[in-house]
């Protein structure tokens, strides 16, 4: 069989295209020359490009720049703000959180729901559809979705829609991709293509994609909240591992013999650091959305046992800090998650932990920073995702339900499969 040489142009055009919109995001108010010389590309290729990106709504151009030179001035393009967004979603325990974001991450919607009386994956999948919509409901018609994220609470194999196992939910090889593109047929989100990942894994692609600057590489995201997860992203790649279960650290054993883990293990991170950990033991057990502000009312309160456990769990903190930074090297470690609003009780013992074995060494402690989209974190990663499988359609990638990221899609789904 010859190969289908009109099949390899599109590609390299689809890369090309998306190239330029990388670069922008990155190195917005370039000219076509500009771009010509950084992307090596010819001038008429770049040309006959960005006519189209700027007529599909991926790029606009700003008012020329006075250089002083004679001749035509250089026109600065840029990300179009408005046209092209995606939606992102977190499912979390308790409920989910939405939000629509720009191409470069800014946040233009957002709707939070808890779950209902029933906890099962049907109905949890049907809140967050629901609110799927609202969100959309929320933004301008003419405003185009080019893809829709979902960040998960387990293991996820991502070429599949699969959720492996989601620990504290109870859900196991759980086909999240079919059940909600099911759940959004036949309305304004139906055919989009929809992608799937880990929620610390989608947090670190919203790190990484919605950074104004040239991105740190590699970039370790450690997510703390009832457990303890995260996502490494290395030369411009999520490291997920070979069944999807890579960054699941808060089963890393931390202390031989330590308190006993949910996972059945003893002495794991998720045991030492997570918010079990700071709880009355009779109140472990029964995690629900109030335990965080408990913690933090103990706190502001003075309660003497609650700030000992908060400072045991920062400095359990700083110990597996210092093991992923040996492990990973990483360029920078963002951490995120609910436990990290208890602040500074929390997080300057695991910095001081952190140091003074970097000190130690006679080496230099690794960046360390707070997540810069706070409680959007993982939804916002989640749109993030989205952006980077769109975005790289030299990768393989594998849409779920009705449409995927290589056919073209039924209504609005459709616009953007012509921009790939």
């Amino acid at each position: 069989m010859q190969p289908d040489a009109s099949g390899g142009q599109q590609l390299l055009k689809s890369i090309n295209r998306m190239a330029l919109v990388r670069h922008l995001c990155v190195h917005p108010g370039l000219s076509r020359a500009d771009l010509a010389l950084e992307v090596g590309l010819t001038k008429s290729t770049i040309t006959s490009l960005v006519r189209e990106l700027i007529a599909e709504g991926w790029l606009m151009e700003s008012s020329v720049v006075a250089t002083g030179d004679l001749g035509r001035r250089p026109t600065p393009l840029f990300i179009s703000p408005d046209r092209l967004l995606m939606l992102g979603a977190e499912v979390g325990i308790d409920g989910v959180r939405v939000v629509a974001t720009t191409l470069t991450g800014e946040v233009r919607a957002r709707a939070v729901s808890a779950y209902g009386a029933s906890r099962s994956a049907k109905a949890c999948l049907g809140v967050l559809a629901t609110v799927l919509l609202k969100v959309r409901a929320q933004l301008d018609p003419s405003q185009r979705i080019i893809g829709i994220g979902v960040g998960l609470p387990g293991g996820v194999d991502e070429a599949r829609g699969v959720l492996n196992f989601a620990p504290n939910l109870g859900w196991h090889d759980l086909a999240v991709g079919q059940l909600l593109s099911e759940k959004l047929d036949g309305g304004p989100l139906s055919g989009i293509p929809l992608y799937l990942q880990n929620e610390a894994d989608v947090a670190a692609l919203g790190e990484m994609e919605f950074n104004a600057g040239a991105p740190a590489d590699p970039l370790l995201y450690l997510s703390i909240n009832q457990g303890v997860g995260a996502g490494v992203i290395v030369g411009d790649r999520l490291l997920t591992g070979a069944r999807g279960f890579a960054g699941e650290i808060g089963h890393m054993i931390l202390q031989i013999d330590g308190p006993l883990c949910s996972c059945g293990r003893r002495g794991c991170a998720e045991a030492l650091i997570g918010m079990r950990a700071m709880l009355r033991p009779d109140e472990a057990a029964e995690l629900g959305p109030h335990s965080l502000p408990d913690i933090r009312g103990r706190l502001v309160d003075g309660d003497r046992k609650t700030a000992k456990a908060v400072e045991s769990a920062g400095r359990y903190l700083g110990v597996l800090l210092q093991n992923l930074a040996t492990a990973y090297d990483p360029a920078c470690i963002v951490l995120g998650g609910s436990v990290v609003e208890l602040g500074d009780a929390f997080l300057d013992p695991a910095l001081t932990t952190l140091n003074d074995y970097a000190a130690a060494a006679g080496l230099s402690p690794t960046p360390v920073r707070t997540s810069r989209f706070g409680a959007d974190a993982v939804a916002a990663g989640a749109a993030a995702l989205a952006r980077h499988r769109v975005t790289r359609p030299q990768l393989p990638t594998i849409g779920v339900g009705r449409a995927n990221a290589t056919t073209p899609a039924d209504g609005e789904g459709q616009d953007q499969e012509a921009a790939l």
